[in-house]
């Protein structure tokens, strides 16, 4: 196979990218072209969602050819588009034929919790020490505990154990399902886990029977209509969506119990705090890279 690099400024990011697929490219991707240096530029979204921007002020586009010749036609037509005048083609190198799989699962190590809690992709052996594992290998759903909203909430499953023995958990936006999992580690005995994406009820389904642990995953309507009927109210999504179920989410809290939030930036404290005031006092009781994780007690 044959690799063509592309240097690109951010506007036609998005545009020699298509166009390269257009052109059968196996795979395009983008670099930041300051990789390494003082310009290096960092490119986050929020959990689930794509970057804020196509590419960075300077883009390395690269695209994968099956061919050198198809590589040439791809670079000679682009060559010719108005949207191109501003970049310039790099190199066209051969790329080795790799185990693609084992590349991709080299890329996905253990994920340490706590030094007894870990996430464990099934090609990887038990860490030392670990006595709880969540099996989980990458998968459509969000959450593999590699960002830190989800390592935040799965932390806090761990230090409150006490809280999760013999209780109704309810698992709000599950993902993967890795959060119900976990409350059923540390010792739920009900957990409710749903999510308004049904790929991600099926993952949470499937995770859960690679765990040997029982949930009940399914659309939102499936949640008990009891009021005040869970102990626990885990919900790791966004800032926005959080402050809109706000009522629904605290009016699922059993009295004394726990509510625990993430998916929010450190600059949306005060806006949660403010979504949840009628119904609960939100404190901030995690913090990493740039996210927080709150918590309120009924």
């Amino acid at each position: 196979m044959f690799e063509l690099s592309i240097l690109c400024p951010e506007a036609q990011v998005e545009a020699v990218s298509d166009a390269l697929e257009a052109l059968d490219a196996l795979s395009v991707s983008v670099e930041d072209a300051d990789v390494a240096t003082p310009a290096e530029q960092a490119l986050f979204g929020e959990p689930g969602m794509p970057p804020p921007k196509a590419g960075w002020e300077r883009s390395v586009v690269k695209a994968l050819f099956a061919t050198k010749e198809i590589a040439l036609s791809a670079d000679s037509t682009l060559a010719y588009q108005d949207f191109f005048s501003e970049c310039k083609s790099l190199k066209l190198e051969e790329v080795a034929d790799q185990d693609w799989v084992r590349l991709t699962q080299s890329q996905f190590a253990p994920v340490e919790i706590t030094p007894e809690f870990w996430i464990v992709p099934t090609w990887h052996e038990k860490p030392t020490g670990a006595s709880k594992i969540i099996t989980l290998d990458p998968g459509l759903a969000f959450g593999t505990g590699t960002h830190p909203t989800t390592r935040m909430c799965l932390r806090w499953i761990a230090r409150n154990e006490s809280a999760l023995k013999n209780q109704r958990v309810l698992d709000y936006g599950c993902g993967s399902g890795i959060l119900a999992i976990g409350a059923a580690l540390y010792g739920a005995s009900f957990i409710d886990a749903v999510d308004i994406d049904e790929a991600a009820v099926q993952s949470t389904i499937d995770n859960a029977a690679a765990n040997k642990v029982q949930l009940n995953a399914g659309l939102p309507d499936q949640v008990s209509n009891a009021p005040h009927s869970y102990a626990v109210v885990l919900a790791n999504i966004l800032a926005t969506p959080l402050k809109v179920l706000a009522p629904l989410l605290t009016g699922h809290i059993a009295p004394g119990g726990h509510l625990v939030l993430a998916g929010i930036l450190e600059r949306q404290e005060d806006e949660l705090k403010a979504a949840y005031a009628p119904y609960a006092k939100l404190e901030v009781s995690d913090r990493e890279d740039g996210w927080i994780l709150m918590t309120a007690k009924a």
